[in-house]
Formats: C-alpha cells, structure tokens, sequence
C-alpha cells in the first residue's frame, strides 16, 4: 500500500482536533488512508454506503454517533443530519480525536449540510495519488520556490514518453496499477458511475446525457478560461443550468476552478477562473488522447500537460510547510501566466508551462511583465519545460525540467 503524505497532518489534527474530516474524489483512497489512520486506535469505522447502516443514522442520529474512542464514517454526506448530531456530542465532551470523517462531496458546499461545526473541525482534502506518493518520495517543490535560495532538484531523465505516461495515468490507485486500455475501462466506468448516481443523486438530475456531454465539453477546455456563456452554447444549456451543473462537478471533486490573482496595481487582470481537472487520466480519457497521440502531437499535450502540473501545485498545497494559494494571471491585453503561488505572507511565485524541450529568453516575457508590476511581491519566475537542466536567466527568473516538482524533496 502506497503511503499519503496528508496521514501526517491528519494524524496530526486528531491529537489536538474534536473532528477530523477527510474529503476528496471517490476512488482516491479515502477509506483506505483511514484504515491506516484507525490502526493502533480504539474506536470504530462505519460507512454510510451500506444502506442499512445509513438507515439507522437517518432514523436515529443522536444514537447513532455514541461512541467511545474514535468513531469513523465514511460518506458523511449522505447523511447531512448527522453533523447537528455530532455537534451536540463535541459540545458534551470537548476532548480531541472523537470523530474521523470522510465525504466525497465538499461537507461545506452541501446545500443540506448544516453549518454545524465551525470552530470544531479541521477539514483535509485528499487528491488521487501524487507523482511523489507513486514513487514514495514526499515533494517539497512548493517549499523551495518560496526559499532564499532556489534549490530545485532534477535528475534529468524524464523524457516527453515519460511525461505523456504519466499524464494519461493519473493518480487515482485503481489507475495508477494498470496499463493503458485497463485505465481507459476503469475511466470510462468511473466516470458514469459518478454522474449516474452521485452527481444526479445531489440534485436530482434527470437529464444525464446532458451532464455527460457537458463533462467531455469541458475536458476539451481544460487548463482553459471558463467562459460560461461559450461553454453553454457549444454544450446546448442554458448558461444557469451550466452553472448549476458545473458547481456539481466541483463538489465531487470532479474539476477545481482556480481563481485569478490580481493585485491593487493589476486592475486590469482578467476576472475568469481557470478550469483545471483533478485528476489529468480521466481528462485524458475523455478527450480521448493516447500515450502516443501526446507524445506525436504538440497540440494534443499541451494543455493537458498544464493541466497535469497545476493539478500536482495544488496537491502540494495540502501538506507543505509554506501557506500558499494557487491562481492563475491573464490581462485584458493578453497576458498571460499558467500557475501564480502566493504565500500567505504576500510573495508570489509566477509559473509558467511549456511542452517543449529548449527555453529561449522571450519565454519569460509574461513572468517579467509580472515582475515589473509588483516587484516587492515578487518573490520567484519560473519556466517549467520538458528538458533536463535547471537554468538561471536573470534576476529570480529561472528555466527547471518539470520533473523538478516531485524530484524536489521535502526538507526534513
């Protein structure tokens, strides 16, 4: 069993945490990292996917969360009327470690789900495996672009193959195991299984052909701008149901919209978030790219190599030792920057993606223009491609092979 680096933290959470809560996508992990988590613990796990233990937490929840020890329930969503329940009983006994919980709907998002626990839970998101956790190795890429000094590391062997493997594989475990024509049967079941029943269960969709068009709509525009109104014509909605339907897909973990970062003397950044997939397989799979279609075809990688490494920045996010947000920068005059880190103290890391194998000096325009703007802010510029060395090209501006995000080390 391939170890998660979040154990850590959440093992972490629960000495000093009433509730713990893990969410993430389905088929990530979740259950299986709380195994690992109740080892050596007293107390019980239950899940809310057996119906009958689903039935006795609606019919009666102040019951049904008595316990001593540590009582885990995975799939907590499907049973909102739980959490008043478990706040009555943290309220009784203030102690740390009671409840360990998993969702694989965002707990905060649920339209059903009371505002229960504020102040009382600590909530980790768990992502399909990182490059890192498959060749066990904890990444501390986000740490270092935030350093003194910049201290990437590179072995410089990846090669384009390399990079199309592992942007069509993933990181959802069932993936990960298997080779190419039996990730594209785990894909092909996991996405319909998740948009006939959870996505159509949250809100009571009938229309799920529409849903399924809109998912493969969307894969074709990932690590995109989300112009609703675009997406809605080419996928037949109307803009309010495309809203509707997309929220969806971000509450079970199905895409991430990320933010744009603007700054008081940036007034003229482009206000869209960017559409980012969790997961670049099942992306992949949906656009219907092979391993070698990306690796022949410049036009076919690279968005979804952007999409690839910004999906493994924001799995970082969750364990690094540095408190940073990810966003993404574009201007009204066309601008644009792929990934943009801020650290909670202000500084900023531009990042900027490229398939191609060689940087030249122009490939840093967007970086320096950011730069220019808010140089007291601006802590690092860095150009990620698919070569093998990592290069200074100026004042905090530097080239590094993309690999450099999970061959960089943690600090101990």
């Amino acid at each position: 069993m391939l170890g998660r680096h979040i154990a850590t933290e959440a093992r972490a959470a629960l000495t000093d945490t009433r509730v713990v809560a893990i969410i993430g996508p389905r088929q990530a992990g979740k259950s299986t990292l709380v195994h690992a988590l109740m080892k050596n613990q007293a107390g019980e796990e239950r899940t809310l996917d057996d119906a009958a233990t689903l039935a006795a937490a609606k019919a009666d929840p102040s019951r049904f969360v008595r316990h001593e020890g540590l009582l885990a329930l995975d799939e907590i969503q499907r049973a909102p009327e739980l959490m008043l329940a478990i706040k009555a009983a943290v309220d009784r006994v203030s102690r740390p470690g009671q409840f360990l919980l998993t969702g694989s709907a965002r707990l905060i998002g649920l339209r059903k789900l009371p505002d229960a626990l504020v102040g009382r839970m600590e909530t980790l998101e768990l992502w399909p495996f990182s490059q890192g956790e498959i060749e066990q190795r904890r990444e501390g890429f986000v740490d270092a672009v935030f350093a003194e000094e910049l201290e990437l590391r590179a072995d410089g062997a990846e090669i384009r193959d390399g990079y199309a493997e592992r942007i069509s594989r993933g990181g959802f475990p069932e993936a990960v195991r298997r080779d190419e024509a039996r990730r594209a049967r785990f894909f092909t079941a996991y996405s319909n299984d998740l948009v006939d029943r959870d996505v159509s269960q949250l809100a009571d969709i009938q229309r799920r052909d529409a849903l399924h068009q809109l998912l493969r709509t969307m894969a074709g525009r990932a690590a995109q701008l989300l112009k609703n109104e675009r997406l809605a014509s080419d996928a037949g909605l109307p803009a309010t149901t495309l809203e509707r339907y997309v929220s969806l897909f971000e509450e079970v973990f199905l895409i991430k919209r990320l933010p744009p970062w603007s700054a008081s003397t940036t007034e003229r950044a482009v206000r869209m978030r960017k559409l980012l997939f969790v997961d670049s397989g099942l992306c992949c799979h949906l656009v219907g790219r092979t391993v070698k279609r990306l690796v022949r075809d410049d036009a076919a990688i690279g968005p979804l190599l952007e999409n690839f490494v910004l999906a493994e920045l924001a799995r970082q996010l969750v364990w690094a030792t540095t408190r940073a947000t990810l966003h993404h920068y574009r201007t009204r005059d066309g601008i644009e920057i792929d990934g943009v880190l801020e650290a909670a103290d202000g500084r900023i890391v531009g990042i900027e993606i490229k398939s191609g194998e060689t940087v030249r000096g122009d490939d840093f325009r967007a970086l320096r223009h950011l730069q220019a703007r808010v140089p007291d802010r601006f802590h690092h510029g860095l150009v990620l491609y698919t070569g093998d060395k990592i290069l200074p090209f100026g004042d905090r501006l530097s080239a590094a092979p993309i690999e450099s995000i999970w061959r960089t080390r943690a600090s101990a």
